[in-house]
């Protein structure tokens, strides 16, 4: 995957453009990560901040919207194509100045953008 499509939905992810995904709940590949906190795109990064709960001791995760594998607006879910752990793995997001700051979305992106690719399995 080119590394700005990180930042882009994949075309077949369902995802609309303008749709709203906060709310909805993150469902990583092993299981959920928790609920849309909001969207945000700053420098043309686009990332959902998702709110993980208890998982993760209340903490929050900033997940790239290229990791989108698929959105179901009916069951209002987000399922994106890492593991709990790799999202738990990532640069730690602690404050929301920092999904303006260049070089801590950049970390992000590069971090997602190395993990192996997945296979994506047929239902």
């Amino acid at each position: 995957m080119p590394m700005e499509s990180i930042w882009s939905y994949a075309v077949d992810s369902g995802h609309v453009e303008g749709q709203d995904l906060t709310g909805c709940t993150v469902v990583a590949t092993d299981g959920t990560i928790g609920r849309v906190g909001r969207q945000a795109e700053h420098f043309g990064m686009r990332h959902l901040v998702v709110d993980t709960g208890v998982w993760v001791f209340g903490r929050s995760a900033l997940v790239p919207v290229g990791m989108v594998t698929g959105v179901d607006p009916g069951a209002r879910t987000v399922t994106v194509g890492c593991t709990r752990a790799e999202v738990k793995a990532a640069p730690r997001f602690r404050t929301d100045s920092e999904t303006m700051d260049r070089e801590y979305l950049a970390s992000v992106g590069d971090y997602y953008h190395r993990l192996p690719p997945r296979e994506t399995s047929a239902d």
